[in-house]
């Protein structure tokens, strides 16, 4: 049994799927005007366990990720130029149809690398605005026929007040809604929490479509209600995404998907609560971001950065610092020398034990993945269990957890390597901290990482 919390109904709950053993996910996916951040790759990576605990349960899975490339303007109030426009002229191209596609294109690659480094599975599907407009305006006929459109000098807007349960995934008092977030002073607009389905007031955007309501591009929330509805129908299983989207991105899909098609959308909401930094929310628009590079420059090995995420479950707020880093990437790397240890040992006792059962049941529990953590390492250090048991177990436990146990090696540790380890130890025993920590620091950005005991230092690839 398979219990996950919906945000719509604030409650955890039994899983149902409207097909037996199948089930449709869609994920708002990246804007692709800048990379992507590890905050960003937090929520990919839950939503990756997921995917993962589905597929664990023997589950078809339709897995369904939107690529944003027009329409997602700086300002949740329309207002502002389309992020990839504006990405345009920070990078000095020429303003054109190609240049978006060139920012488009390369920010996407970006994106792909850091998901195949960090493990995380490419979903069944990758869907680009752009090459699904005509979707989009089709959705918006159904919904001007139904009469939940008006036009305003910035297009064609949706009138909020048509749709009954507009407040509901969100939970808004839509009377004490604040201009800026979910609107502007705009005499035209009926309704503050108005928000526009198809642009035309910017006559130099380079990416424009003739539409009945004039010559213009889709907006923001318009794109992920038509690309979902064509590849998973118009009633799917799950809908994902950061906690950000719950109170206007995915507020807004559900009344347009149900406003146009007359019936329930989507069965259960699952948001990823934000990664944080000590000054809060990690944000591309601040300019201080951490990237998946940025984390191997600095030596690390990113996989330490997903096994950080396995240490606080997916609704919980996870701070990052250098120092939980080095503690991910202590624990890491303790991980994989238990797991080389025990697969180049396989004794064999077949003790009975419950941890395949248990650790079922704490993924299927809303995806308790720091449970299932710690019965990992509770069988990893079980005396009775013998070694081939526990690899099979591990092995069969890495189909959740995506780090590639069995591609685990011994890491034979070059001369010149050892050559530094050796040096820092006598600035350690001459109490040189200063000297000591750089030398730390020069192992760690040659992608060795230094752990300190009583017994010495040991040193292991990252």
């Amino acid at each position: 049994m398979i219990k996950l919390y919906n945000t719509l109904t604030r409650k955890k709950e039994v899983f149902k799927p409207i097909k037996k053993g199948q089930v449709g996910i869609y994920c708002c996916g990246p804007t692709v005007y800048w990379h992507q951040h590890i905050g960003n790759l937090r929520t990919y990576i839950s939503e990756d366990l997921l995917k993962r605990m589905f597929l664990y349960n023997k589950y078809k899975v339709n897995h369904v990720v939107n690529v944003t490339d027009v329409g997602h303007l700086t300002s949740d109030a329309d207002e502002g130029e389309d992020k990839l426009m504006k990405a345009i002229k920070k990078e000095g191209l020429p303003l054109n149809e190609n240049s978006m596609k060139k920012i488009a294109n390369k920010y996407l690659d970006g994106f792909l690398i850091d998901l195949k480094i960090l493990h995380i599975l490419n979903p069944d599907v990758w869907c680009k605005a752009t090459e699904h407009v005509k979707e989009m305006i089709d959705l918006v006929k159904k919904l001007d026929k139904k009469g939940f459109t008006y036009k305003t000098s910035v297009g064609l807007i949706y009138d909020t007040s048509k749709f009954k349960n507009y407040a509901k995934l969100g939970k808004l008092n839509l009377e004490q809604l604040e201009e800026g977030a979910r609107g502007k002073k705009d005499k035209e607009r009926r309704n503050i929490s108005d928000f526009a389905l198809w642009l035309t007031n910017q006559p130099n955007h380079v990416m424009q479509w003739d539409s009945p309501w004039g010559k213009g591009f889709p907006g923001w929330h318009l794109e992920c209600s038509a690309m979902s509805m064509k590849y998973l129908g118009e009633h799917f299983d799950i809908h994902c995404g950061g906690k950000e989207h719950i109170q206007v991105h995915h507020t807004n899909e559900i009344a347009q998907s149900e406003g146009a098609t007359g019936k329930k959308w989507v069965n259960y909401w699952w948001h990823t609560e934000w990664l944080e930094m000590k000054d809060g929310k990690m944000s591309k628009s601040s300019g201080d971001i951490i990237r998946v590079k940025d984390l191997i420059e600095k030596g690390y090995n990113p996989l330490a950065y997903r096994y950080l995420c396995f240490t606080a479950h997916y609704k919980s707020p996870l701070t990052f610092s250098w120092e939980s880093m080095d503690a991910a990437q202590n624990a890491f790397n303790n991980f994989k020398e238990r797991v080389i240890e025990i697969k180049n040992n396989l004794s064999s006792n077949k003790t009975k034990n419950s941890y395949a059962k248990d650790f079922k049941d704490a993924i299927n529990d809303d995806l308790n993945i720091p449970k299932a953590l710690g019965i990992t390492w509770d069988m990893i250090k079980d005396k009775e269990l013998g070694n081939k048991e526990k690899y099979k177990l591990i092995k069969d436990f890495d189909k959740l957890f995506g780090l590639g146990v069995e591609d685990f090696k011994e890491d034979k540790i070059p001369k010149e390597i050892m050559i530094i380890v050796k040096e820092r130890e006598q600035a350690r025993e001459k109490r040189d901290w200063a000297k000591s920590d750089k030398l730390r620091d020069k192992l760690k950005k040659l992608g060795y990482f230094v752990e300190d005991s009583k017994n010495g230092s040991k040193v292991k690839k990252i």
